[in-house]
């Protein structure tokens, strides 16, 4: 019992890890994203 537990402890842990990372990320590309975007509408509006 104690193993599936300590099993069931590390998935937990490793999905908010990698959950954790993919919010991260996503946050981390839209606001590339934006600031791109922004250059290019400078670019085009001048």
């Amino acid at each position: 019992m104690d193993v599936l537990k300590s099993i069931f402890k590390f998935m937990i842990a490793a999905t908010l890890l990698v959950g954790g990372l993919l919010v991260g990320g996503t946050v981390f590309a839209a606001k590339k994203i934006d600031k791109a975007g922004d250059k290019l509408e400078e670019t085009i509006h001048g």
